[in-house]
């Protein structure tokens, strides 16, 4: 399932991973993430790298879409990030949290 996310007036196709297999699956074994689309994770406050093929980045998010933390270019296979207290992980390819001028306590909203 596909919806839109929007923060300041940009929109992002968001995926969801909200079974366990989807959220262990995540995006293991996919040749690459478009720009302007993500997956969401959730719940979920800590990922990792196995079987990565790209570099990604990491929005922690809370029940309230209100970002916590951005973890920047993981590296695939070597990559972790936790948050602890999250709801959920937006992954976006790396460089899309920068582009989107993403910060800490922006919130997304759902359309």
């Amino acid at each position: 399932m596909t919806e839109k996310f929007f923060v300041d007036g940009a929109a992002i196709d968001v995926e969801l991973a909200d079974t366990f297999t989807k959220r262990l699956r995540g995006l293991m074994g996919r040749r690459r993430l478009p720009e302007g689309c993500g997956l969401l994770l959730a719940p979920c406050d800590g990922v990792h790298m196995m079987f990565m093929r790209f570099a990604i980045d990491v929005v922690w998010l809370d029940a309230e879409l209100r970002i916590k933390k951005i973890t920047r270019s993981l590296t695939p296979w070597l990559g972790l990030s936790v948050c602890f207290g999250a709801w959920g992980a937006l992954e976006l390819v790396a460089g899309e949290a920068e582009r989107l001028k993403l910060v800490v306590g922006q919130k997304f909203r759902r359309g």
